[in-house]
């Protein structure tokens, strides 16, 4: 099992843990900050369970119908994951207004406050191997759930202190708002998870850093009189290359294909832990111009 995989098992396994505490105490103290994040609880198991699929498909080689294999569903997985996590945050908001409204009180409050201790250890936990896990892999599912656990781990914290302000004050309606600092925190967090899936979706070039890279590369090569076409693009573990490279004409079809394997080594290792899909086309000499009419004419003027 890849290290990825066993994120997503050690996050859902979590997440069933805390859904049983914190249901119940939720339930039995009728605060509406516990039981949000009860709630949201239950739906990281199933974005896990569903990260888990994403992650084990993208991972398939490339095949006779995916030709260039899965690893798009990482980035559809962390917009849907993106979308849980904003109805769940809406439903939180919900909770607390009607909290605020009927100002309900709250029962069983050294428990809930137990609850919440254990609850913000855990997730601490979960929180740092998932980042060690992501920043290992670059896998964008496990890094957007991270990014769902780090905002668990804050709005456990704020729960925490809610009920801490409740226990010593007796202000019940001091959870609805907090319910709803969580609610517009858990959106806001969404927001740059759904940017990023939409863009990956979209065949975003790779990070200005790394195409940087690539061009230093391309440009160092001896006998590469220059290029045109550079495309990149990424999906999941891959990353996807495209490029023209020009030769002299008088230059050996063995020699500039040999010259081009070095190149596409060089690329690989600029991170060696994705999986890189280079195409290199070889031209004897700059045809940018045909292919591209206002170069052409730029060129003429």
């Amino acid at each position: 099992m890849s290290l990825q995989k066993k994120a997503t098992v050690v996050a859902s396994a979590v997440a069933a843990v805390l859904v049983v505490i914190k249901l119940f105490v939720g339930i039995v103290s009728g605060s509406v900050s516990v039981l949000a994040s009860a709630i949201d609880s239950i739906l990281d198991i199933f974005v896990s369970l569903f990260n888990y699929f994403a992650i084990h498909n993208a991972e398939k080689p490339p095949n006779e119908r995916f030709n260039y294999g899965l690893g798009k569903i990482e980035a559809l997985a962390a917009v849907i994951e993106g979308l849980i996590i904003t109805i769940s945050g809406l439903f939180i908001m919900y909770q607390g207004i009607t909290k605020i409204i009927h100002n309900r009180p709250i029962t069983h409050l050294g428990t809930s406050l137990i609850v919440m201790v254990v609850s913000i250890v855990l997730t601490g936990g979960l929180v740092v191997f998932l980042e060690y896990v992501a920043k290992k892999t670059g896998n964008l599912v496990v890094k957007s759930d991270a990014l769902h656990y780090k905002t668990d781990l804050l709005s456990n914290s704020a729960v925490l202190l809610s009920l801490a302000i409740v226990y010593f004050t007796k202000f019940y309606a001091i959870d609805g708002f907090f319910g709803i600092a969580i609610a517009l925190y858990i959106i806001y967090s969404a927001y740059e998870l759904i940017k990023e899936g939409i863009l990956i979706l979209m065949d975003v070039a790779l990070e200005d850093e790394t195409v940087e890279k690539i061009v230093k590369i391309i440009e160092s090569t001896p006998k590469v009189t220059s290029y045109h076409f550079l495309k990149t693009r990424k999906a999941g573990p891959f990353n996807f290359v495209d490029v023209h490279l020009v030769f002299n004409p008088e230059i050996s079809l063995k020699e500039a294909h040999d010259i081009s394997d070095q190149v596409e080594e060089r690329i690989k290792q600029i991170d060696p832990d994705k999986r890189w899909e280079i195409t290199i086309h070889l031209d004897p000499t700059d045809d940018s111009c045909l292919h591209d009419r206002d170069d052409c004419s730029q060129g003429e003027k």
